[in-house]
């Protein structure tokens, strides 16, 4: 039997998958989560073999929850299943350690047999996203700004554009102001923006976030 966790901010969507799932041979969902938080304190009580995990949610997010995921004890196989087709997502989540990656436009089959693959030790990604990634890979491939950032950057990024003040993120990261500081000037620079206004209206230009994931009191309105 394959233990699975079900992350996702939205109640609806972890409602569906989880009873897709519990109706398919050999699955059964073990736990839900509704944060990334969340998802690390559920997954040391469950202790999940395949988690399907969300990248765009309050707090540390999917990234960040990947990364601790994959390497802490019960070491799960982490399934992005997202909306988020574009780069830099794909390439960062699998870089964190996540062994699939979805769009949540796949079929319901599709779920169920990432999960047996990679349960089985392989890796599952899915056609669109696959073909993405190797167009990137071609010379004259489109190059987002996003790629220079390090995965620490990356995170910090995603966290001020949701209106995350840095004593926050320093709580949440467990780092420093100073160093959180550091890592918003540094990122900065990379993207020439100068502030946390601009920098959130670069990423809804690059997509990587939308206007909803914006509201979070940075001055933006309709990650």
């Amino acid at each position: 039997m394959i233990k699975v966790m079900v992350v996702d901010d939205h109640e609806l969507v972890r409602t569906g998958i989880t009873r897709i799932l519990n109706d398919a041979p050999g699955i059964r969902v073990v736990g839900e989560a509704a944060s990334g938080e969340e998802a690390l304190l559920t997954a040391g009580r469950t202790v999940p073999d395949v988690v399907l995990m969300d990248v765009s949610m309050p707090g540390i997010g999917g990234l960040e929850a990947t990364r601790k995921l994959v390497q802490s004890e019960a070491c799960p196989k982490v399934i992005v299943v997202s909306v988020h087709a574009d780069e830099p997502f794909p390439s960062r989540m699998l870089q964190a350690g996540a062994s699939g990656y979805l769009t949540k436009g796949c079929a319901v089959d599709e779920i169920i047999s990432a999960i047996k693959v990679v349960h089985e030790g392989e890796r599952y990604i899915g056609a669109d996203i696959a073909q993405k990634l190797a167009l990137k890979m071609m010379p004259g491939g489109e190059i987002s700004p996003f790629d220079a950032l390090s995965p620490r950057e990356m995170q910090v990024m995603l966290m001020l554009t949701q209106g995350q003040r840095l004593q926050v993120i320093s709580d949440k990261l467990c780092l420093s102001p100073k160093t959180v500081s550091t890592y918003r000037h540094r990122l900065y620079e990379k993207l020439k923006v100068n502030s946390d206004v601009d920098l959130a209206r670069l990423a809804m230009s690059y997509g990587i976030i939308s206007s909803v994931d914006a509201k979070g009191g940075i001055g933006t309105a309709g990650i």
